[in-house]
């Protein structure tokens, strides 16, 4: 019956609950759901993760591949996220080309990376102008419940910090490079910068909303952080929002990202 009050009338069954001050799963509103990391997932990657919240689920593959510097930027090399909602994850989608929802998933991950400074790009170059180090991260959601963004920072930092490059050896005079696939290093991580979804439902905010709870929405606010400070915030439209709602987002966020840092660095370590 629950089940059916639900389908017939949404909005009246979520007011129910808040009335309440709960949520149809039983969290309270600054409450998340539950954080797992995996490293090493890929075999064929040169890093991988799979992160989940809650039920959203997406894998994360880095292919490391090189090429040639941006005359623009000569001593800088490339890290291009793609993120991609394919009809597994959802049956809102449909085979064919990238959804909207798609593209603006990847720029918001695109604006948040750059914002974070989390990477150093320059130590991605191997000589200026004529070699440097170009990471694609494609990242697959396999199943979507909400609060996409943040799952795919999770998964995607977590595999840039299981990156191991090969060390190349250039002569820029003969154009010659080899790789010496013996010796490898880490990429300059300098942060684990982290996102965190809110949505707005009448007079309330609730933390890391379930597929649900956006569709249900006035408004969604994304917050994402660089070692603890606030680096993007993404409101697309939607109901206002007051300073003091919106600096209690901002501490909440602060309070996860330090427990997301944790879960990365502890996943990091066990596949070491």
């Amino acid at each position: 019956m629950s089940e059916q009050y639900k389908i017939l009338h949404p909005v009246k069954y979520y007011r129910d609950y808040l009335a309440h001050n709960i949520r149809p799963d039983g969290r309270e509103f600054d409450k998340y759901r539950p954080i797992v990391v995996n490293l090493g997932s890929i075999s064929t990657a040169d890093g991988s993760a799979i992160a989940k919240v809650g039920r959203t689920t997406v894998v994360c593959g880095i292919k490391a591949e090189l090429c040639q510097s941006k005359a623009e930027a000569a001593n800088e090399g490339f890290l291009i996220p793609n993120v991609e909602l394919p009809p597994l994850c959802s049956s809102k989608f449909r085979p064919g080309p990238p959804t909207e929802q798609a593209q603006v998933a990847t720029q918001l991950v695109a604006d948040i990376l750059k914002n974070s400074e989390c990477l150093d790009l320059k130590s991605l170059c191997i000589f200026p102008d004529k070699l440097a180090w170009c990471l694609f991260a494609d990242l697959i959601c396999l199943d979507l419940d909400g609060s996409l963004i943040d799952a795919c920072m999770i998964a995607l930092m977590a595999a840039l910090k299981s990156v191991r490059l090969p060390v190349i050896d250039y002569d820029p005079a003969l154009d010659n490079k080899q790789a010496n696939l013996e010796h490898r290093k880490p990429l300059n991580i300098t942060n684990i910068p982290s996102s965190t979804t809110f949505a707005k439902f009448d007079d309330k905010i609730v933390m890391d909303p379930t597929v649900d709870e956006e569709d249900l929405s006035t408004a969604l606010i994304t917050i994402a952080l660089r070692k603890n400070e606030l680096c993007f915030v993404h409101k697309p439209g939607g109901a206002s929002v007051t300073d003091e709602q919106l600096l209690k987002c901002i501490d909440e966020s602060q309070k996860r990202a330090i427990v997301i840092e944790g879960i990365v660095e502890t996943a990091l370590r066990s596949l070491q």
